[in-house]
């Protein structure tokens, strides 16, 4: 990429001033609040009130955990929570400078969104896609702006994980790269780019890794504390694997296997049984209050 492209995408990415997050769940409500911390205007969209109103609620909680954290002046949290408007259309996305769309890991429901927007969108607006494993050139061809369709996959928990994969589809222009990789690092994050291929870089490795210590659990090799324990003191890894399932969502994890296992035709990526099976019983994770692990409402 040419010094001149990245010096005229670094303007525009400073003239975004609206950005609208579609999904307020455990992505969506932390994109928003990274957002806004950053003084940009944010729009969270959800498709019903009670969904919002809890997404809004979470933000406020973790903002007041931050305040506390770093000493912010007593107002400084309630200014960040007003940069934050809520609705319950996409409509509301209309004069949106960047979209960031955070809901599930399923292609019919982006697809139906993304067309969605396109109609709704100036030309100009940026349409990026929070997904960890859909392909963002598929995502981009239902739109009639693919060049301005781009990945831009933060880390959970957002507001604390400093990676976000910038992911190019087949047809993202170089414009569209610069400007969303200068939004992230004027979040305070960690670019990294990537081409499009199922799951990026970050699930294509993480995914494989948890999927198997599902398999040493269902074929009896270790408990789940024995397999977490392993990966956390053998390898210093800061949660076991079967931990951090539960904290993504056992159906996140399944939905990126199945990804996985369809675009590359592998069988090393067969989706573990017992995943599906824990799915199938409803057992997500720490959303649900089980999964691997146990958890009681706090």
């Amino acid at each position: 990429m040419s010094t001149a492209t990245e010096a005229v995408a670094a303007g525009a990415s400073k003239a975004v001033k609206r950005v609208a997050v579609i999904g307020g769940g455990t992505m969506g409500n932390g994109i928003a609040q990274v957002f806004a911390t950053n003084g940009f205007d944010v729009h969270l969209i959800e498709t019903r009130q009670e969904f919002l109103d809890k997404a809004l609620g979470n933000i406020g909680r973790n903002l007041e955990r931050v305040a506390k954290k770093l000493n912010w002046e007593t107002s400084q949290s309630g200014e960040v929570l007003k940069r934050i408007q809520g609705g319950v259309s996409l409509e509301t996305a209309r004069n949106a400078d960047l979209v960031v769309e955070a809901v599930t890991e399923d292609f019919s429901v982006k697809k139906q969104i993304f067309e969605q927007l396109d109609a709704l969108c100036p030309a100009n607006t940026i349409l990026a896609s929070n997904t960890s494993s859909i392909s963002i050139t598929e995502i981009g061809a239902v739109t009639k702006r693919a060049d301005r369709v781009i990945g831009m996959h933060f880390m959970n928990p957002v507001p604390v994980m400093q990676l976000v994969e910038i992911i190019r589809g087949l047809a993202t222009s170089n414009e569209t790269y610069a400007i969303t990789e200068d939004l992230a690092k004027r979040l305070g994050k960690t670019t990294v780019e990537v081409h499009d291929y199922p799951g990026f870089v970050a699930n294509r490795i993480l995914m494989p890794m948890i999927n198997e210590a599902c398999y040493t659990l269902m074929e009896g090799v270790a408990t789940r504390d024995a397999i977490d324990t392993v990966m956390k003191l053998g390898m210093n890894h800061p949660m076991g694997p079967l931990a951090l399932a539960d904290l993504i969502g056992l159906d996140t994890c399944l939905s990126i296997m199945e990804v996985l296992h369809e675009g590359f035709g592998d069988s090393k990526y067969r989706p573990c049984p017992l995943l599906r099976k824990m799915v199938k019983a409803g057992y997500l994770g720490r959303k649900t209050g089980r999964g691997f692990y146990e958890y009681v409402a706090s």
